[in-house]
């Protein structure tokens, strides 16, 4: 597969999840985003915001087997990642795996249940395995959480721990429609209230597994020079010293922000990482990732302001 292949993937893909959802273009580019380079997402914003909606139209034009988890306050993590049942019939123990054995897995509403639970999630983010009774098992390579939150400050919502947060790549926050964009919403709507099913909106896969690990290798060979890495770099440190934050970016973030360029670029059919492509993935990549410092709060400064006042200072390659 060639880099030109790669956007026409994404064009199509685009034009099919567009079928369910208006007016979340930078969302859609951003999961794509996370797919290709082997990411995974956290979307952020108050009910009714089409979260869940975007998430199965996702999974659907890229033909991936889908799982979903209902993060609940009583949810357990063996409700996530499978228990081994004893069958008294055989005298055996059976190992019955959870929903999160698929590709594309949707954590529903994921600070809605205890850090303990939120937790089962981290080595299969991190390592794409899951630990069962000592038995390792492997997920696909093409396992991708896309997770949903209301903001903190709804009821009955827990904090994301750090750790978990860090395994993010994007968190991205959605905002209501426009006016514009919300009448198209309730034309389509229809005569009934429930959420329609993505094939019922036309959406039809225009991908496979295959298609999508070609994509994957494709991406990782997008040229990244040593200017550009360094200033990915650069950003990322920059953020552990700034006045205005008491805990900074982990190296992590730099590899992550660097992945995530190269398919930005590659979405873009270029076969090079631009500095655009990281002053435009810094904020998602980065928000969830770093914590204001007392001083910054009570002077009511924003993450985002604070990350985009960084960009500015630092000076990108020409």
């Amino acid at each position: 597969m060639q880099i030109s292949d790669v956007r026409d993937l994404a064009f199509r893909l685009r034009n099919q999840i567009r079928k369910a959802i208006y007016g979340q273009d930078d969302t859609i580019d951003l999961m794509l985003t996370a797919l290709f380079c082997g990411g995974h997402i956290l979307l952020e914003g108050p009910p009714g915001t089409a979260k869940t909606l975007l998430a199965q139209a996702f999974s659907a034009a890229v033909n991936l087997d889908f799982g979903r988890i209902q993060f609940t306050p009583d949810l357990m993590p063996g409700d996530i990642v499978g228990t081994n049942l004893f069958n008294f019939q055989t005298s055996t123990f059976t190992v019955n795996r959870g929903p999160i054995f698929c590709e594309v897995l949707l954590a529903d509403e994921i600070n809605r249940t205890p850090p303990k639970t939120q937790a089962a999630l981290l080595e299969a983010m991190q390592e794409r395995r899951v630990t069962l009774d000592g038995k390792v098992n492997p997920l696909s390579e093409r396992f991708m959480v896309i997770a949903t939150e209301n903001p903190l400050e709804q009821q009955g919502t827990y904090p994301l721990p750090e750790a978990q947060l860090d395994r993010f790549l994007f968190k991205h926050v959605l905002a209501y429609p426009d006016e514009q964009q919300e009448r198209a919403i309730v034309a389509a709507t229809g005569p009934t209230v429930r959420m329609p099913d993505p094939k019922s909106l036309g959406i039809v896969p225009v991908a496979d597994r295959d298609t999508i690990s070609a994509a994957i290798a494709t991406v990782a060979q997008t040229r990244l020079t040593e200017p550009v890495l360094a200033y990915i770099v650069t950003i990322v440190r920059t953020t552990r010293v700034s006045p205005d934050i008491s805990h900074g970016a982990s190296p992590r973030c730099s590899a992550m922000l660097a992945a995530a360029s190269r398919a930005r670029a590659a979405l873009d059919g270029r076969e090079y990482v631009l500095p655009d492509d990281v002053k435009a993935l810094v904020l998602p990549a980065l928000r969830h990732r770093v914590i204001l410092s007392p001083a910054a709060e009570i002077d009511g400064r924003k993450v985002d302001d604070v990350l985009r006042g960084i960009v500015e200072r630092v000076q990108a390659p020409r």
